[in-house]
């Protein structure tokens, strides 16, 4: 059977490990939200330059991606004995053509930002520092693999470095120093990636995977509990970054709704412990960061743009 080509293999691949649709559309908002959250809360009303942001998101989604590529090397032991269904392990791509993919994006980030703004490079080589870190496992995978949670907050690390990047697009090339609110801001970002992370790994018992880790197989039915009250805690850090970017009461409001209909998730994961419950917390997850971003950051300034 003759092999198909690198293009279509490489969009199966994307398509199921990293869809640049949905994840572009995530990584956009989010990039969108730390520019727009840095300039609201230095009482900046207008938004940086559009070549600006789209250098921005560009490489906030490639360095993303990365990531991705970063973890099928790290993962790539335990995704061929336990998780043989995976695009690399069935030999759909090759982890050397990943790499060269991302030798590519490398040197493209690289070159654009040397070119439009050399002062990036520095929090840029600060990400790729920390990606190399998590890909060794930061020289301790045994003891990570055996402390679960030191391992997730190991590696959600990596979003607020992404997150200085990004609204460093205002107040690194602003020249200025950052705003304070920042720091909450980065918070809720490093809670939202946990959210994420505990979301996407929730399942009912009978889809529970041999070897392969899972929040509802390390903490039972408290899992979905767990993640609500991240997700709790996450809504008030992301009140308080709202009160220092002086942002309006509609801005409570939502949270105070999202944070309420999340329960409903939780509730029905409780009584059906199905794949289908099971993919409404992800799927909820996705949907409350998306919301929080433009709660946060996105919409409070496209008010003062278009209004």
């Amino acid at each position: 059977m003759k092999k198909q080509n690198f293009i279509v293999r490489f969009y199966i691949y994307q398509k199921e490990r990293f869809p640049f649709l949905s994840h572009g559309i995530l990584i956009s908002v989010f990039t969108f939200s730390a520019i727009s959250y840095s300039r609201l809360s230095a009482g900046i009303s207008n938004f940086i330059p559009i070549q600006d942001y789209l250098l921005a998101i560009f490489n906030t989604i490639t360095l993303f991606f990365l990531l991705r590529v970063s973890d099928e090397h790290k993962d790539a032991e335990d995704d061929l004995k336990y998780r043989k269904y995976l695009p690399v392990p069935r030999g759909i791509i090759q982890l050397r053509e990943l790499r060269y993919v991302a030798y590519i994006i490398i040197i493209l980030q690289i070159a654009l930002q040397a070119y439009l703004h050399p002062i990036m490079l520095i929090p840029y080589a600060a990400i790729l520092v920390y990606m190399y870190a998590m890909l060794r496992e930061f020289w301790v995978a045994e003891w990570l693999k055996k402390h679960q949670f030191w391992y997730v907050i190991s590696h959600m690390w990596i979003i607020p470095f992404v997150d200085v990047y990004a609204s460093g697009y205002d107040w690194i090339l602003g020249g200025r120093e950052a705003p304070v609110g920042l720091l909450l801001f980065f918070a809720v970002s490093f809670c939202n990636g946990v959210v994420l992370e505990i979301g996407r790994k929730i399942k009912a018992p009978h889809l529970e995977e041999p070897g392969v880790v899972s929040y509802s197989g390390l903490m039972g039915k408290k899992a979905p509990w767990i993640w609500y009250l991240i997700l709790v805690a996450t809504g008030i850090l992301a009140s308080l970054a709202a009160y220092f970017a002086h942002l309006g009461m509609t801005v409570y409001l939502v949270f105070s709704v999202l944070i309420i209909c999340n329960l409903i998730p939780v509730i029905l994961f409780q009584k059906r412990q199905d794949k289908f419950s099971g993919k409404w917390i992800e799927h909820a997850s996705g949907i409350w960061t998306i919301l929080m971003y433009l709660t946060l950051g996105a919409a409070p300034m496209m008010d003062r743009l278009f209004l």
